[in-house]
């Protein structure tokens, strides 16, 4: 009978859910968008999905992102000033189709910064006002485009040069803002 009883206490705390590491909507924002992008590019490119290729390719993907895409490329070792390398973790799941969601669930119980990377918050050109705008957002506009703004010393400059760049780079919000 106590034989029985403890069986049963075992099987019980078994059910129980447990504290899992399941990813949560919005957290690994990073690593879940930055995967399923590479996931998709690689079937659109027929790449052969074994883990020396699926490498190959990301380390190629990571030589061309900028921002947050490539800080998390940084924490998972491939760019090539990473002080780590568990690139291994990510390209050898790929190679069977595992889920971005469980790859990213695997990536942060080995590192946590990667599921704390976050997107900065778009602006949306059409509508804000540049010139309640802080210089430092003004110069990471310019920056998201690939541009600078040499010999600008006021932020007058730095709205001057995005409204000279507006209809190369958005031109819906420039459309927008000559329609006001």
């Amino acid at each position: 009978m106590l034989c029985l009883g403890g069986l049963s206490v075992a099987l019980a705390l078994a059910l129980v859910p447990g504290n899992s590491e399941a990813v949560k909507e919005g957290e690994c924002e990073v690593c879940v968008s930055f995967l399923g992008k590479f996931y998709e590019s690689l079937k659109e490119n027929d790449v052969k999905f074994n883990s020396a290729d699926i490498e190959k390719a990301l380390i190629k993907s990571c030589k061309d992102a900028k921002g947050k895409d490539n800080r998390f490329c940084y924490y998972i070792g491939a760019t090539s000033d990473a002080a780590t390398k568990i690139i291994n973790e990510v390209s050898r799941p790929l190679s069977y189709h595992a889920p971005v969601e469980r790859i990213c669930e695997k990536l942060k119980k080995k590192d946590s910064q990667i599921c704390e990377l976050k997107y900065d918050k778009q602006l949306d050109l059409s509508t804000v006002d540049l010139k309640k705008l802080k210089v430092k957002d003004l110069k990471k506009i310019l920056e998201e485009w690939g541009e600078s703004c040499k010999g600008c010393a006021e932020k007058s400059d730095f709205i001057r040069k995005i409204e000279e760049l507006m209809p190369m780079y958005a031109p819906a919000a420039a459309k927008a803002r000559t329609e006001l």
